[in-house]
């Protein structure tokens, strides 16, 4: 009779097999997904369709992943199987393709479009965040990449979010920042206004003005706002401020006034998950 104390030790073959059965559980719950997926379409059919991006799910199933996570698997691994997951079965419920600017170089953005999207979505390359603008706003259903920060000969590149019909903001990624994401590259993702489904937690404005003014960070710092970009225009001054859902377009102009603005015009060009910190 064997007990606990006579139970031999494992050996290498018992963990394989241990590691076996799991592999075989994870294949069969994606099989299993999809085949709710292709229920979710059916439905959605029946319904009249509606948008496969749910910007707002996506950021909630993130926030739980990293809040659950232990032990001694990467998060960055964990993040982006989940990533690659919910892009693919996206991509499967409704195919799109994901537009990038590359002007500001290859690696970075090549990494961003592949860890958020993996290597099923099609990534298509333009060199600046107009084309991406452009190729969206002709698409059924695509995605665009900018970078925030798309260096001084993109311009005032947001002025193309601002027509109501004109694709708009509906993610920032990464989603998960911390200093040592592997695809770190700061990024908004635009698509056609979506109906339902969006992230309001940030509001992001295109704010028209003669020029700067020192006093305009700190008057809208206390909004909990802040500039993400700063160009010259033909307007004079473009800048693109990220304020907490329901701050409104008014007391951005307001403040910026305050400031010194004088005559300050702001139009709302989309809209994101707050920013998520993760300190090891």
């Amino acid at each position: 009779m064997t007990t606990s104390r006579t139970k031999p030790p494992e050996t290498l073959a018992d963990l394989r097999v241990d590691i076996d059965r799991i592999d075989g559980e994870l294949h069969r719950s994606l099989i299993e997904r999809g085949e709710i997926i292709d229920r979710l379409i059916a439905i959605k059919a029946r319904q009249g369709g509606g948008s496969a991006f749910r910007p707002e799910r996506e950021a909630s199933m993130i926030r739980a992943i990293v809040r659950r996570h232990r032990g001694a698997l990467p998060l960055d691994t964990v993040e982006g199987i989940w990533r690659v997951i919910i892009s693919t079965f996206t991509y499967v419920q409704s195919p799109y393709s994901v537009h990038a600017d590359f002007s500001g170089g290859d690696a970075a953005m090549r990494d961003c479009a592949r860890f958020h999207f993996g290597f099923t979505t099609p990534c298509v390359v333009h060199m600046g965040p107009a084309g991406v603008i452009e190729a969206v706003a002709r698409a059924q259903g695509d995605l665009g990449l900018c970078r925030i920060d798309s260096g001084p000969a993109a311009g005032a590149w947001w002025r193309g979010l601002v027509p109501p019909d004109a694709p708009k903001i509906i993610a920032r990624l990464p989603f998960v920042e911390r200093a040592d994401h592997p695809a770190a590259l700061p990024v908004f993702v635009v698509a056609k206004p979506l109906a339902e489904a969006a992230a309001r937690d940030t509001d992001v404005f295109a704010v028209a003005t003669e020029r700067w003014r020192d006093g305009f960070p700190a008057a809208l710092a206390a909004l909990g706002a802040e500039i993400d970009g700063n160009a010259g225009d033909a307007y004079g001054l473009s800048l693109m401020v990220g304020a907490p859902g329901g701050v409104g377009k008014e007391r951005i102009v307001a403040a910026l006034d305050g400031a010194g603005a004088g005559g300050a015009r702001a139009a709302w060009i989309g809209s994101h998950a707050a920013r998520y910190s993760h300190a090891p």
